[in-house]
């Protein structure tokens, strides 16, 4: 069975109601980004933080997957399918996806601030004074700018192996994850689904641009392709 390895961003998830974060003045819901997503950010103002991200889940747990999500789901009936996304949404979840790593983190998770490996579930929103059972704080299970991203060296794993790499929605602009698509072996064939693609097919071997928004592009992909 082939591996296809999928590299998601938030343009699929925007197609469900999901805010990009970041607007085109570089602000993330008009704060400046290390405002609310950096450890010295949650140092100098925890309550603007964590109400950053109550927003941001409340947001998330009102919309659904959309038809872009549902497809890659199917897939799995044909190929061995990875999701690699960059997005800390669970919409490939509850979409039907198996196999995901969230490289950025989970919003629907929170983590203690003491010690990185208890993880909880979270749909409520966290407060200053929520503790872990080491009565250490809460905090957004997220990975903020200068944190290292544990999920990386399993990611670059699989997608050493893939036969197929799919990246839909992503401006290949934030890293590391945008280096991942340097990590696929020179003869497999890699698709781009974007409407305002980053990208051009003389910048990677075997690359097809498909400049549509995901719920369109998935499909087409799928009919044409695969």
């Amino acid at each position: 069975m082939q591996k296809i390895v999928v590299l998601t961003g938030a343009g699929i998830s925007a197609e469900s109601g999901i805010n990009t974060f970041r607007d085109a003045d570089g602000l993330w819901e008009g704060h400046d980004i290390m405002e609310v997503a950096s450890p010295q950010g949650f140092h100098n103002n925890p309550d603007l933080v964590l109400d950053f991200y109550n927003q941001r889940r409340r947001q998330l747990l009102q919309v659904a997957p959309n038809s872009a999500h549902f497809a890659l789901a199917t897939l799995e009936k044909n190929y061995q399918i990875t999701i690699v996304t960059q997005n800390v949404d669970d919409l490939h979840e509850r979409a039907g996806s198996s196999h995901i790593i969230h490289l950025h983190g989970e919003l629907l998770k929170s983590r203690s601030t003491k010690n990185e490996h208890l993880i909880y579930e979270q749909k409520k929103d966290i407060l200053w004074g929520d503790h872990c059972e080491e009565n250490a704080q809460l905090r957004p299970h997220i990975v903020w700018f200068g944190e290292a991203v544990p999920m990386l060296d399993k990611a670059i794993e699989i997608t050493a192996n893939a036969d197929i790499l799919i990246v839909i929605g992503t401006s290949m602009q934030v890293y590391p994850a945008a280096s991942l698509i340097n990590y696929v072996p020179t003869h497999t064939p890699i698709y781009f689904i974007d409407p305002k693609p980053s990208v051009t097919e003389s910048d990677f071997n075997n690359l097809t641009i498909i400049p549509e928004k995901a719920t369109i592009g998935v499909q087409y992909l799928i009919n044409t392709y695969l």
